[in-house]
């Protein structure tokens, strides 16, 4: 019996474990750590590594043997679109286990990364300023309201979200975003968290090599990850940064000053009303923002992009896949998730989109439309494994990237 059971486990495939938080790339305002906050980092991201490569597999089983069967005994038909899914999911014993797991994880997440931030947000503040302080690359607007889809819901369950202030000059938010990250991306964006900015920027240069953009605008920038990247990859490019929330863009213009990155401004504006003239930018990004807008704002942005786009320029953006009818459903449903559990509320319906219909009725030609695969760029030499192995729908770090150039 026992070399039996032995046997069975010589056959499975036990994924390595993600990368220790103490791997963490660090710069000159980022938290300081004691052995605890890396414990806690740590126990965070293997929970999730464990969700996604143990729990996951089992819940997709569970689906097809036991859900959909009393799904179809109830309604007289098998579930048709990824709510009936979810409908389906919702009954089984095991999804109810990995959701209160993956919520408590979200939860747990933000805690810590608070609990590591709020003790030492003096000195934070202190560290930002020494960066900030009559720097013409910070640009904030107190005037700038905070729009519904960001001040509605906390979203990522981080309380009071990107924009509240617990302070002057607070940058709690940013600093609590930028450290727990790698926790709950297990390392799969590299030890910076910046694998999506260092992809665009690489694919840039490998596809368009005589590509030089003078001005880049990043819209929904947070503290900068994938600006940064672009910035470094043109440096001789004015490049711009906005969001709405005053502490993330606090702490990002500190992170890209301390990473010795000086042609990069950060301003906070609303994207759908833009500070900028007409074909003022050659390049106009954004990564994993349109799922956190609302329907309302998304074609009003796209039309501020297409007005404030150079011809001849390029307009990209990272998000999650579409759901699509080649999508199965039980993968749709697990996407899903986020919207229902994790308050995405716009993420269920900005990936129904037809995204090449969105841009051209902001004004770009359908024969411009583009659509690729962009998967994170990392550092290999520290984390080998990185994103190899497992699938854990809406974080596993494979994008699409879709946009159009304008033409003259």
């Amino acid at each position: 019996m026992l070399r039996r059971n032995m046997s069975d486990l010589s056959s499975v495939s036990i994924p390595p474990p993600p990368p220790s938080w103490r791997h963490v790339g660090r710069h000159g305002v980022f938290p300081a750590a004691g052995h605890d906050d890396t414990a806690r980092f740590d126990f965070l991201a293997n929970l999730n590594s464990l969700l996604a490569s143990e729990v996951l597999p089992r819940v997709r089983d569970a689906y097809e043997r036991r859900a959909v069967p009393a799904y179809t005994e109830a309604h007289g038909h098998p579930p048709r679109d990824r709510r009936e899914a979810h409908e389906a999911l919702k009954g089984e014993r095991l999804w109810q286990t990995f959701s209160a797991l993956r919520r408590c994880s979200m939860e747990m997440r933000q805690q810590t990364g608070r609990t590591l931030v709020l003790k030492q947000l003096p000195e934070l503040i202190a560290k930002a300023h020494a960066y900030n302080e009559g720097a013409s690359t910070l640009k904030l607007d107190p005037t700038i309201e905070q729009p519904r889809y960001a001040s509605a819901v906390d979203i990522h369950c981080m309380p009071g979200g990107y924009h509240a202030e617990l302070v002057p000059d607070d940058v709690s938010a940013g600093a609590n975003y930028d450290s727990g990250l790698f926790a709950t991306t297990a390392g799969m964006l590299g030890r910076f968290s910046d694998g999506g900015g260092r992809a665009v920027a690489a694919w840039l240069k490998r596809e368009y090599p005589d590509f030089r953009p003078r001005r880049i605008l990043d819209v929904g920038c947070t503290i900068g990850h994938n600006v940064v990247p672009l910035a470094q990859a043109f440096p001789e490019a004015e490049v711009i940064a906005v969001d709405t929330a005053a502490p993330v863009l606090r702490y990002g213009h500190a992170r890209a000053r301390s990473l010795g990155v000086h042609n990069l401004t950060f301003m906070q504006a609303n994207a759908e009303a833009l500070p900028f003239p007409d074909q003022y930018f050659d390049l106009v990004t954004s990564a994993m923002f349109w799922h956190e807008t609302s329907a309302k704002a998304l074609p009003r942005i796209l039309k501020e992009i297409g007005r404030v786009l150079a011809p001849g320029g390029l307009t990209l953006h990272l998000e999650q896949p579409q759901y699509t009818p080649e999508m199965p459903l039980f993968e749709q449903a697990m996407r899903d998730w986020d919207a229902y559990y994790n308050n995405e509320p716009f993420w269920s319906v900005m990936h129904e989109l037809d995204l090449k219909r969105m841009l051209l009725e902001a004004g770009f030609r359908g024969e411009d439309y583009f659509e690729t695969t962009i998967r994170a760029l990392v550092d290999r030499e520290l984390f080998p494994e990185a994103g190899q192995g497992q699938e854990d729908y809406g974080r596993t770090p494979m994008w699409i990237a879709f946009g159009a150039w304008k033409r003259g």
